[in-house]
């Protein structure tokens, strides 16, 4: 019989991939807000944009996090999981936002989105009861970079700042991404 399963990457190295992995994703996608943001929303609109940063997240950050799942849920099947996860997490976070506005809609989108990526999360790894420790530790993973890169953002001229926001963003939302995936696959195998 053979294994289906690799060995479930630590913790640490979760957290180390994901940070690492993702703050260069999210600078390569902070890089065309600093350089062509006016270009895409002339070009391509406001949800337009958002879309075309949305799918650059998605698909330049799938493999960085299919890294570190067991082997059946390698590319393409991860992929997948991973597109909906960050596409209901990018659609709150929108939504959010676009009505709300300012710290308010931000805070709000951090709070749905990480919880509906908790829950597609979850639910492809077949584990429900994950959903509020995984929405805790993207909620707070995402609230920190985001703040904090945010006030870095405004502390120091453009682009500079849009990317430094990015990096920050990255490193700390990647970190609670990749814990997410180690704490969903654990408990996973406790079934």
């Amino acid at each position: 019989m053979s294994e289906d399963r690799t060995k479930l990457s630590s913790l640490t190295r979760s957290i180390a991939t994901g940070a690492i992995g993702f703050a260069l994703v999210s600078l390569c996608v902070f890089a065309t807000v600093a350089f062509a943001e006016r270009w895409m929303y002339q070009n391509l609109g406001l949800v337009g944009a958002y879309l075309a940063w949305t799918v650059l997240f998605i698909v330049l950050s799938g493999a960085v996090f299919g890294s570190l799942v067991i082997v059946r849920w390698r590319l393409p099947r991860f992929y997948l999981l991973w597109a909906l996860a960050f596409f209901a997490y990018a659609a709150a976070w929108m939504f959010a936002y676009f009505t709300l506005r300012a710290t308010t809609g931000e805070l709000i989108g951090a709070i749905a989105g990480s919880i509906l990526m908790a829950v597609v999360l979850a639910l492809g790894f077949g584990s429900l009861r994950s959903i509020v420790k995984l929405s805790a530790v993207l909620f707070v993973s995402n609230s920190l970079g985001y703040f904090l890169g945010a006030a870095l953002f405004q502390s120091l001229n453009a682009p500079t700042g849009m990317l430094l926001f990015g990096v920050v963003y990255g490193l700390f939302f990647g970190a609670g991404i990749g814990a997410a995936l180690h704490l969903v696959q654990v408990d996973t195998s406790k079934l």
